[in-house]
Order: structure tokens, then sequence, then C-alpha cells
């Protein structure tokens, strides 16, 4: 019970914090409704009052009557007998020599306009200028020959094709020099402007896409890709001027602000981390049936059925994203949410200001301003996705760099910690290599020794002292010979011994027949050590002793040869003698304590330390001592039995 009382203030304390949160955002948002009520007034061109004239005649369908600019036409749709506004003007004398111009700042859909019964002006040969969302204003030159000192008369044809009525702003008629720079200020504003945007958001289109192709597990850039590719659409694509029959491309204008909306939408759900919901796709279907109505259809349906969906949809997905981004700056206050939020307010503001003059509730002006800012929006958000990723990649750059760094002292730590274990490598190699050298000496070197002092206490004769000494050095030379370094080649180790074993046999009248088999002698091992060459002479030593002492052989052949095998090729060193043979079992392995038989498990142990195969065979005619090499000497003398 008590760990749930702890709990109940959790979720009142939690709200008390969102709307802590939540409050001073909409009030910010307030203001920055206001300021963009404000900056729409503010920004409001100018125009030359001196030249205007909003007096006219208007006659529509087939009524005359008196009206004053600016002025909605009852008719929504009127190609075959449009409205026709007639006015006066005044040209004092000389003026027409200045040159004079007529100024139309805003009209829907067409104009058609004549001085003096002469047509100075038709908007219907530029397509863009007849976009009611575009607010293009038009400014023509009067030939001075058309006017006249003193009255002249102006008449303006209005075409209206629906589903908004006609509007006609005030006319101004005056020197051009006086009306120029007010056409330039709305060019600027309403032509030059929405061109500059649109050509950034084609160009961030592009990069957006981009970066979706090499990043697909981020859908967020492909989708604001698609959306700023219809708002491009919308921006470069003209859309066909009546009477010209509609066509799919009209369809697809009509239907790319709902569906670019929807888009928009999407963007912000997945740009904040939430997963889209299932019936979130009914927000695509007013741009789908505006576009299908808009291929089987013809004009004025599709019109309509944009003015009653598509416009409405908008609006539906500006307040979605309103509330989205609201929801986003609650729980992650962050200046991404913030700045989104901002420029969904700015746009919203924008597009109820058109939805009232869409109303005809603001009665004086009709100036579209939701596509304009539509896009600098799309502009921004562009911008800040591009940003971020930017930052992104240079915190990976960062981040490779700083991996870089550590895996640099890693490097040196590892360097540091193989030079100690090579060290130590070394250190053990050393000790190894004494151990062994200390052993060698003692079964050898020491026996010797052991022996002379045996004799000379015995008191034995100094020829035996003598040759107990000579085998002392002998053994001694050996290994010093072992200690030096041969390059793994043994032939250089069996050259010495060669030396030896001739000037051992030479008092004896014994002749050593020394043959080398192959070119080659033996393979060479990188990987001998002194105390293998130990190993390998003192075999080669045992079997010549053995020759002598035990045979009495005549003559003794060294044969050294290098063969083949799967594996690769191996030396093979066979000491073979003339002598009388022995019996390699019964007698000599029975008798354990015989010289011989010791001499032969010596032989044995050795060839198996330095992983070689020992091979004997002896008969009446002699025997052959067969040592056959590994292809790779041992690290160790594990091998040992």
């Amino acid at each position: 019970m008590s760990e749930i009382a702890a709990k109940a203030p959790v979720k009142p304390a939690r709200r008390r914090l969102l709307a802590a949160r939540l409050v001073p955002y909409l009030l910010l948002q307030a203001l920055i409704v206001i300021a963009t009520i404000l900056g729409l007034r503010l920004l409001q061109p100018s125009d030359p009052d001196d030249f205007a004239l909003s007096g006219f005649s208007l006659r529509e369908d087939g009524a005359s009557r008196p009206v004053t600019l600016p002025h909605f036409t009852s008719s929504r749709y009127s190609l075959a007998d449009p409205p026709l506004y007639t006015g006066a003007f005044t040209v004092g004398r000389g003026d027409a020599a200045t040159g004079w111009s007529v100024f139309l700042p805003r009209f829907s859909n067409a104009v058609e306009v004549a001085v003096n019964g002469v047509v100075v002006l038709d908007s219907r040969r530029d397509f863009n200028a007849n976009r009611p969302d575009r607010n293009t204003p038009l400014i023509a030159l009067i030939p001075a020959s058309l006017l006249r000192d003193g009255g002249n008369e102006i008449t303006v044809r209005l075409f209206v094709w629906g589903p908004l009525k006609g509007f006609l702003d005030t006319v101004y008629v005056g020197p051009d020099a006086a009306l120029r720079p007010a056409y330039e200020t709305r060019t600027l504003l309403f032509v030059t402007l929405p061109v500059v945007f649109s050509a950034w958001q084609s160009i961030l289109a592009v990069i957006l896409a981009i970066m979706w192709l090499m990043r697909r597990r981020e859908p967020v850039y492909g989708v604001l890709a698609a959306a700023m590719v219809l708002g491009v659409v919308q921006a470069f694509v003209p859309p066909p001027v009546p009477p010209a029959t509609t066509s799919r491309l009209a369809a697809v204008l009509l239907a790319s602000a709902p569906t670019e909306s929807a888009l928009i939408v999407v963007f912000g759900v997945l740009f904040f981390g939430w997963r889209w919901p299932r019936y979130g796709a009914l927000l695509f279907a007013p741009g789908i049936v505006v576009f299908v109505v808009g291929l089987i259809a013809g004009p004025p349906l599709p019109r309509i059925l944009f003015l009653l969906l598509g416009i409405p949809t908008v609006g539906v997905c500006l307040f979605l994203m309103a509330c989205v981004t609201a929801a986003a700056v609650v729980r992650r206050q962050d200046a991404a949410s913030f700045t989104l939020g901002c420029a969904v307010s700015i746009v919203l503001t924008c597009w109820v200001h058109d939805m009232l003059s869409v109303s005809e509730i603001v009665t004086n002006e009709r100036i579209f301003v939701s596509r304009l800012s539509y896009s600098a929006m799309l502009v921004a958000i562009g911008a800040g996705l591009t940003w971020r990723f930017a930052r992104a990649l240079n915190q990976v750059d960062s981040f490779a760099g700083q991996l870089v760094t550590r895996v640099r002292e890693a490097e040196e730590r590892l360097k540091a910690s193989f030079a100690r274990e090579e060290a130590r490598a070394r250190a053990a190699a050393l000790a190894n290599e004494r151990t062994r050298l200390m052993r060698d000496l003692h079964d050898g070197l020491g026996g010797q020794l052991v022996s002379i002092v045996a004799l000379s206490e015995r008191g034995h004769e100094g020829a035996t002292i003598t040759d107990a000494a000579r085998a002392a050095l002998k053994d001694l030379r050996l290994v010093i010979d072992s200690m030096d370094d041969i390059g793994g080649d043994l032939m250089l180790a069996l050259g010495s011994w060669r030396e030896r074993a001739a000037m051992q046999l030479r008092p004896h009248d014994i002749a050593l027949d020394w043959r080398v088999a192959t070119p080659q002698g033996l393979p060479l091992h990188p990987e001998l050590r002194p105390w293998h060459v130990i190993q390998i002479v003192r075999i080669l030593d045992e079997a010549v002793t053995n020759a002598v002492k035990h045979a009495h052989a005549g003559n003794i052949a060294v044969t050294i040869e290098t063969l083949d095998a799967d594996q690769g090729p191996y030396g093979v060193i066979s000491v073979t003698d003339d002598g009388r043979g022995f019996a390699l079992a019964g007698n000599c392995e029975a008798a354990g304590a015989s010289q011989t038989a010791r001499g032969l498990r010596n032989m044995r142990s050795r060839a198996a330390r330095c992983g070689a195969v020992l091979d004997l065979s002896s008969d009446a005619a002699g025997t052959r001592v067969r040592l056959q090499l590994p292809q790779i000497f041992p690290d160790s003398d594990a091998a040992a039995g």
C-alpha cells in the first residue's frame, strides 16, 4: 500500500510539468501569430494612389452598374461573356510624351486591357500570370499614339473560370516612371521570391533524396524529398489556361497541395521518432480523390472538388502538424521541435489569412501568401535537416579521429607489450639454451672428466687417461661448434663434424667415404637451433664410435640426400660400415646393461628429441644407421621419450 501511495502523485506531477511547458509555448505561438499578422500588413507594397482608378462602370450578365474597385464579380464562370469594366482617365497636354503605362496589381483569373478601344495587355499570353495563388502583377506601356489630350477610355475584360469569384483590384494609369517601382516591388515579392524559394526547394529535394538513398533506414529524408518535389511541380509547371481542355498535368497540380501537406505530417511524425498510425493513410484520401476526378472529369468539377476537399485538407494537415510539434516541444524540449513549431504557426496563420480572402471576409484584397510561406517552411526544414546531417557527419569525423587516436595508443601499448614479451621470450630462450648447454656439458664433458679423475685415482696408464682427456676435449669442441650461427644450413655443421670424424678414424686406418647424393645436400631449416645440431652430431658420433669399437669396420660411408614427399622435402643422413654386425634383439636387448644397448637407446632418444626418425639395420655385411630428419624441427625437446 505504501508503494501505491508513493506512486499515486507521479501522474499529477507529470501533468503539471507538461502544462508548465505547454502554456509558455502556446503563449509564444500566440505572439508569433500576432507578429505574422502585423508582418502581412506591414509588408503590403504601397501603390501610387495618385494614379488610381477606382470608379468603373461594370457590364455583367447583360446589366450595367457603377462599381468601385477592388471588386468581386457575381459570377464564378464567365468566359463567353466576361464582365467588362469601363473607366476613364485624363491625360494632360504633353504628358503622353513622357510614356504612360497601365498597372494591375491583382486580378483573377485573366484580364484583357484596352485603351481607347485598342488592346494593350492580355494576361492569357502568360500562363503563370493567370494563377490566383501567384498574385502576379502586370504592367503595359500605352503607345503615345493611343493617348488623347483630355479624357481617355480604359476597358478591362475579366475572364473568370472559377471556382472562386472573379476579382479586380484597383487599376493604375499614369507615367511609367511613377508606376514601375510599385510593379517591380510586387514582382520581387510575389514572383521572384517564390521562384527563389522553389529553386532552393528543388536543390534541397535532390540533396534529401540522395541522403535517403544512402540511408534507407531513415525514411524521413525520402518523405520530405517527395513533399518538396510536389511543391516544385506546383511552382514551375504552368496549368492550362481555358478555354484549353483540362489535362492530366492539371490533375497532378490540383492534387499536389493536399498530398504535399499529408507528406509534411508524415515527416513530422517520423522526424520526432513516433510511429505512423494505420488510420493516418486517410490523410492522403482527398488528394487521391482530387487526382482521380481530375483525370476523369472535365472542368469545372476538379476545381470545385479541390476547393471543397483540397484546401480544407491543407488546413487540417497544418493543424495536425501544429499539434505534433507542440507535443514534441513539451516532451523533447529541443531546438528542432521548437523551430519547426514556430514555422508551422506562421504557415497556419497565412493559411487562415488566405481562407478569409477566399470567403470574401476580407473584401479589399486578395493576396494569397500560403504558398510562399509553405515553401519558406519547407526550405527551412530542409536546411535544418541538412544542417543536422552535416553535424552528424562532423560528429562521425570527430569520433573517427578519437578512434584513430585510441587505436594509435592501443597500438603503442601493444608494441610495448610485444617488446616486453619478446624480451621475455629471448630471456626464456637464453635460459633454455643455457640449460641445454649445461646438460650437454654435464652429459658429455662432465662424464669424460669424471672418467679421467677415476682413472688417475686407480693408477691406470697414461695412455688411457690421455684417451679420456681427448674424448673430453672433443666433446667440448662439439658443444662450442654447435653454438655457431649456421643460418639453418645443417651442411655447415656436418662439414665440421666430417673433419673431426676423419681425424678420429685416421689412427685406426679406417677410410671415411663422404657422399652427397643431391646437389643441395640437405634442406635449409630456419628453425634449426644449436641443441638440434648437438643431438644430430652426437648420433653420428655414436654411430662412428660403434663402428670403430665394436664392428671393427675397415670402411665407413656417410651419405647425405634430400628426398621429396607429399608434405615437402626432408633430409636423410646414413652411416654405413662394413664391419661385423650385431643382433638388434635378443642378446643385446636382453642385456640392458651392455654399452651397445645403452648407446642405441641414447641415439633413439636424441633422434626423438629432434623430431627425427632413427632406423637401424645390422647383419653380417655391416651396420647401417639411417637418420630421417623432420621437415620442421620442433621448438622444444618435448618429443623426448
